[in-house]
């Protein structure tokens, strides 16, 4: 296959995965390069992307934030790094977290601390906390949220 045709199959079959799913320019330049495609290439084909709005890096940050909280139930934390990870802007990334519902977020963190709770088997309240900390700290929240929560725990 001569380069400049390698080339238009690459770019319309990156078109094609991006008019299906939201991805990020990292995401798009590791499958370029698994491809087979040249590095200069690739670059040449994420820009074509993003000027013609097949990638938003927020439009992308925006819907992993949406999709990791409500299916996944992660935190804040856990979210960012995964988002740092994908080479995502820190300005984006703090927009996007910011497009969660506070009330909605606290609601969740107690439901997940609570149904934790229930499976847990502890011999006393230290022991307890201990765990529903690091159940919480592993899904990202917060340790300052996750204190205020389990002081409600003390009996």
């Amino acid at each position: 296959m001569s380069e400049n045709a390698m080339f238009k199959t690459a770019l319309s079959k990156a078109m094609a995965q991006c008019s299906r799913q939201e991805f990020c320019c990292d995401d798009i330049r590791n499958k370029l390069l698994l491809w087979g495609v040249g590095n200069n290439d690739a670059e040449i084909i994420i820009s074509t992307l993003i000027k013609e709005n097949f990638i938003n890096e927020t439009r992308y940050a925006t819907a992993f934030v949406k999709d990791k909280f409500k299916y996944n139930k992660w935190g804040k934390t856990k979210i960012a790094a995964h988002l740092r990870a994908k080479n995502i802007p820190s300005d984006l990334i703090r927009l996007a977290l910011n497009s969660i519902d506070n009330e909605l977020y606290i609601k969740t963190v107690k439901e997940l601390i609570s149904g934790h709770r229930r499976s847990v088997k502890v011999k006393n309240q230290y022991d307890l906390k201990g765990k529903l900390l690091r159940y919480g700290l592993s899904k990202g929240f917060e340790s300052h949220l996750l204190y205020d929560i389990l002081h409600d725990y003390e009996d």
